[in-house]
């Protein structure tokens, strides 16, 4: 067993510092969020994310994770300190190390001696020196362990994950971080700190890469007559390709692609590459946004001014409540610039909260959502919108018109009632 601090108690840091409890270690994590501290203590996790709420609970009881307000008392006498704390981006795609900074500042002087101070964070290529340069001890290690965690299924990721990467120059840090994940049946890979940085991007990239090409590919298939889901199927059965992040949707968001996206071009830019490739990919994503609203505008006859349009699902992606970068919103936003009144309903959004735009109306369920809607427009691929009855949803809509941007519903049911069913690449 090692004493290990968290920095940081987001999805990323809650879920890492929960399962390293669970795998038998003394776990403290540390956040400067008052509030958020003390509701941790009583249990209670704000986040929606599977599973998670019940490890907390469990690791509490067994007095193998605990949870403090006192950031640079938090790492004294621990083994090892991870760093999971919000890496935004600017503008130009270039990524925010305050808070990274900030907390390696802070926690400097009180590291104990022999300790390995780990970057968790998505951080640009060099900042495992950058952390290091802060810190500023000979007798403290940094190294980079990135996190590759979904949102919504975050704790399966976490210990029975694709592989574990481990970035750094010191082999003593090296072996005491491999202990660290003992128990876990994954690949490793041990690597220098630039490498260990750069997969986590390259890996994103190529993530968003697929899903922009499914949706490019979904165009054409609109185009020639054929089927997205028997492309996509075939292409996934091929071992050099694989099924993942090939199914069309509204287009791709969340609190790690766009930021990862922009920062590896950023960072290729100041490299002297052209990353033009990536690029494309996030101009697919834009271009799919207003294809989507394209169909809806398709779908009630053309001008979207003064038509009221039911939306199901805001967040990025089922089983989750984050809203950051998603595209739902984005092609909401798209629907009320053209003139349009919007009613949405997500199962994780009770009320309208940044950033969910002031025009929307919130609805308490599917159906309520539907009322006087000209258009149905499914955004989420949240399981519930499956058990709604077709017919009680028409009952509700002025329109019959509905756009699936996830394939999510059979459109069988809902073209038997009458139905202007569209879907993604059908």
């Amino acid at each position: 067993m090692a004493r290990l601090a968290i920095i940081g108690t987001g999805y990323v840091g809650l879920t890492t510092g929960a399962c390293l409890a669970h795998l038998g270690h003394d776990v403290l994590c540390a956040d400067v969020d008052l509030d958020k501290v003390e509701r941790l203590k009583a249990g209670e996790v704000s986040i929606v994310e599977a599973g998670l709420p019940d490890l907390v609970a469990e690791e509490l009881a067994a007095d193998r994770l605990g949870f403090t307000s006192d950031v640079s008392g938090s790492v004294v006498d621990r083994q090892v300190v991870f760093l999971c704390l919000p890496t935004p981006h600017a503008p130009d795609g270039s990524v925010d190390l305050s808070y990274v900074e900030a907390a390696a500042a802070t926690i400097g002087a009180s590291l104990a001696a022999g300790a390995v101070v780990v970057n968790k964070s998505t951080v640009p290529v060099g900042t495992t020196a950058v952390v290091s340069g802060i810190i500023g001890r000979d007798d403290v290690s940094v190294v980079s362990n990135p996190e590759f965690l979904r949102e919504g299924s975050a704790v399966a990721d976490f210990l029975g994950p694709d592989r574990i990467v481990i970035g750094s120059d010191d082999e003593n840090a090296t072996g005491i971080l491999r202990a660290l994940y003992d128990g876990i049946d994954a690949p490793m890979v041990l690597t220098d700190p630039a490498s260990a940085e750069t997969i986590k991007y390259a890996a994103n990239a190529f993530l968003v890469t697929k899903l922009s090409f499914a949706n490019a590919i979904a165009a054409v298939c609109e185009g020639v007559g054929a089927d997205i889901d028997d492309v996509v199927l075939a292409l996934g059965y091929d071992s050099r390709i694989g099924a993942s992040h090939l199914r069309p949707g509204p287009g791709w968001g969340g609190s790690c692609f766009p930021k990862d996206s922009r920062a590896l071009i950023h960072q290729a830019g100041r490299a002297g590459y052209d990353f033009e490739f990536l690029d494309s990919a996030i101009r697919v994503n834009r271009q799919q946004f207003d294809r989507i609203v394209d169909k809806v505008r398709r779908a009630v006859g053309g001008d979207l001014a003064g038509r009221s349009v039911g939306v199901w699902g805001l967040t990025f992606k089922a089983g989750t409540d984050d809203l950051r970068d998603s595209p739902a919103l984005e092609i909401v936003d798209r629907l009320l610039a053209a003139g349009a009144s919007v009613t949405a309903h997500d199962p994780t959004v009770r009320d309208r909260r940044g950033p969910v735009p002031a025009g929307v109306v919130v609805a308490e369920g599917p159906l309520e959502a539907c009322a006087g809607a000209d258009v149905l427009l499914v955004l989420t691929e949240w399981p519930e919108f499956t058990q709604v009855v077709p017919a009680d949803a028409v009952a509700a809509m002025a329109g019959r018109a509905v756009v699936d941007a996830r394939n999510l519903l059979d459109p069988g049911p809902w073209r038997d009632l009458g139905v202007g069913f569209v879907g993604i690449g059908r």
